[in-house]
């Protein structure tokens, strides 16, 4: 960085007080008017809090910055404030990363665009530390300050500072300068002359830098190339000549960490070279890339290879991408295998239903049976979207046997993502197949030793419902089983709907009564009465009171689904008994479900009035969260 001269340090707070003879003006941020503080000394004291020993202090003055400049007036931030920051050596990251962040928040406050590149100069200084994420926070501070600067200022300023940077002794330097080159270049192209002189200087800065002997250099260029070339869209010759030159550099660059961030160049290069510069230049090396050495490398790959397959076209990858993406499938590294595992779907959208059983199926068929639970529940949690494109019939001969040997998988996360996709298999291959072949795995799963995998299926419950209806193969009373011991629907979902009320889990428990809500809502009352309530009824006498309370709340989410016949006839009668429990959790919640009875029935009538002397009964009860209930009840009516 080029030596300036400094203005004299920023003033203390007696300074200020003595400064400050006219009341604070409102200043102009973001377009709004924000009143300056009044309190002087709080100003004062913020200041000096940005040479406090405590980190504390310094990181609460630093978060106010645009407060104090606020409080000091565009020219004596510009004047005090900005070399104060720029001379600040900070030895705590943090405040330092702190600055970098708020720095940007002074652009309206340093009186306007003309000197915004004011604040250049501590951010400068600030991307040439060692520490990574400060240097990470002032380019982009840097780079939002660079926005706003006129094309002017960039040439007098903002290019300047990237030309320094790009040519600092340290790395720290020039890994920063990576990230300032696409700014640069768009707040100068279109120019004269002096404009288009600068470009050249900063393509061929840009161009060392791919080459410079810091991997960390090198890495930083990688990951901004893509940037470079989109600032220089227009200027065809350029990415041709110049940047594809640069990208094969980095692609057969000896540190696979830089090879890796070259892979995301493959994409974003794709959509600005023409077709034939594809196949010529990006697409071998996307081909060498998915075989190797580094498995990082083929990891990436793994990542990318699908959306640059949609910019090339299907023709043309089917040929050689393609092949390149079932060999990842085969990776001898599980991180491999889990990227692509998770393109599954996409790429059997995208090479069709031919090629998919031929090819991608075969592949997904043995992923299902992977050494790696973590691969396992990546296919899992894509695969059964391949279902639209195979179609009725191939899906039932080759993706359901997969989707069966997930869903009885021993870890709980791969039987948790094939439960999240049953729906879209239901929409292919209909849901009477899909029942028939679901039955005993959803039982299986109804009793999972993992609660979560028991939530996800009765999660999936009121979904299979809909998609069923209570006459279907799972809700039918008449319907048989494939197990010889059950043959009613007893034995099938509703009964499982209702074992989940005894469930040893609270939250399986809750869920289980807000299912039999929602199918009560779906099947009507005549289903709850037949079905639920002679359950909930036996339910009622467990010994052990959790179940009781489950009941309880139960029977408040049933009256608001069900008619107020049924309120009075079956569900009212359970609740007055209950009301007499001996553990008050059960009374209280009794209460509860009291209100949302009340407000079923007829103003005035008999029913409604017992419900009234019930919860009266409840308001004296000797537990106090039962009088609260009860209580809360009462005055809610």
């Amino acid at each position: 960085m080029t030596d300036t001269a400094r203005p004299p340090p920023m003033t203390t707070d007696d300074d200020l007080k003595a400064s400050q003879t006219t009341p604070p003006t409102t200043t102009k941020k973001g377009g709004s008017e924000e009143t300056a503080p009044d309190d002087v000394v709080a100003v004062a004291a913020l200041i000096d809090e940005l040479k406090s020993e405590d980190v504390r202090l310094r990181l609460n003055s630093i978060s106010r910055l645009s407060t104090i400049a606020a409080a000091l007036g565009p020219e004596r931030t510009r004047d005090e404030l900005v070399p104060f920051l720029v001379d600040l050596n900070d030895e705590d990251d943090e405040c330092l990363m702190a600055v970098a962040e708020h720095i940007p928040s002074l652009v309206n406050l340093v009186g306007g665009n003309q000197f915004v590149h004011t604040l250049l100069l501590p951010l400068e200084s600030l991307s040439t530390v060692e520490e990574t994420v400060v240097r990470q926070k002032a380019v982009e501070g840097l780079v939002k300050v660079g926005e706003r600067c006129a094309r002017a200022s960039s040439m007098e300023h903002f290019c300047p500072l990237v030309k320094r940077l790009a040519t600092g002794e340290w790395f720290t330097a020039r890994v920063s300068a990576c990230g300032l080159f696409a700014c640069a270049l768009e707040k100068v192209k279109n120019g004269g002359g002096e404009e288009k002189k600068m470009i050249e200087q900063l393509r061929s800065l840009f161009g060392q830098l791919c080459e410079d002997e810091t991997p960390m250099v090198r890495r930083a260029a990688a990951t901004n190339l893509g940037k470079v070339a989109e600032a220089s869209v227009e200027d065809k010759n350029f990415i041709n000549d110049e940047v594809l030159k640069w990208f094969g550099k980095l692609t057969a660059d000896e540190q696979d960490s830089v090879r890796l961030l070259a892979v995301d160049d493959c994409v974003s290069l794709s959509k600005l070279v023409s077709e034939e510069e594809r196949l010529k230049s990006i697409v071998p090396v996307a081909l060498k890339f998915s075989s190797d050495t580094s498995w990082r490398v083929r990891y990436a790959v793994a990542q990318q290879i699908y959306e640059l397959c949609e910019i090339i076209g299907a023709d043309f990858a089917r040929e050689d991408l393609f092949p390149a993406y079932e060999n990842l499938l085969e990776d001898a590294e599980a991180e491999v295998r889990i990227a692509a595992a998770a393109k599954v779907s996409k790429f059997c959208a995208l090479a069709g239903p031919e090629r998919s059983r031929e090819n991608i199926i075969p592949r997904v068929r043995e992923l299902a049976k992977d050494t790696s639970q973590h691969v396992r529940a990546a296919l899992a949690s894509v695969v059964m979207e391949s279902a639209p494109t195979l179609g009725k019939e191939e899906t039932i001969n080759q993706l359901l046997p997969i989707f069966l040997v997930l869903l009885k998988d021993e870890f709980p996360d791969v039987r948790l993502n094939v439960i999240g996709k049953l729906d879209q298999v239901n929409e292919v291959i209909g849901v009477n197949t899909l029942s028939e072949e679901l039955l005993p795995a959803i039982k299986d799963l109804a009793e999972d030793r993992h609660w979560r995998v028991r939530m996800a299926i009765i999660e999936y419950i009121p979904i299979l419902a809909t998609q069923t209806g209570k006459s279907s193969f799972l809700f039918s009373k008449e319907a048989s089983t494939s197990d010889s011991e059950n043959n009613s629907a007893e034995d099938v979902l509703n009964s499982l709907c209702l074992r989940w009320l005894a469930d040893p889990v609270s939250s399986i428990r809750q869920a289980a009564s807000q299912n039999l809500q929602k199918l009560t809502a779906l099947f009507g009352a005549a289903w709850a009465k037949e079905h639920v309530i002679p359950k909930l009824e036996s339910l009622q006498t467990e010994k052990n009171y959790l179940v009781r309370v489950t009941v309880a709340s139960t029977l408040g989410l049933l009256a608001e689904k069900v008619e107020e016949g049924d309120v009075v006839g079956t569900l009212f009668p359970i609740a007055k008994a209950a009301a007499a429990d001996p553990v008050a959790n059960v009374r209280f919640n009794i209460a509860k479900s009291l209100e949302k009875m009340a407000k079923r029935v007829s103003a005035g009538s008999a029913t409604k009035t017992e419900i009234l002397e019930v919860l009266d009964g409840l308001k004296a009860d000797s537990d106090v969260d039962v009088q609260f209930y009860a209580s809360e009840a009462r005055n809610a009516l």
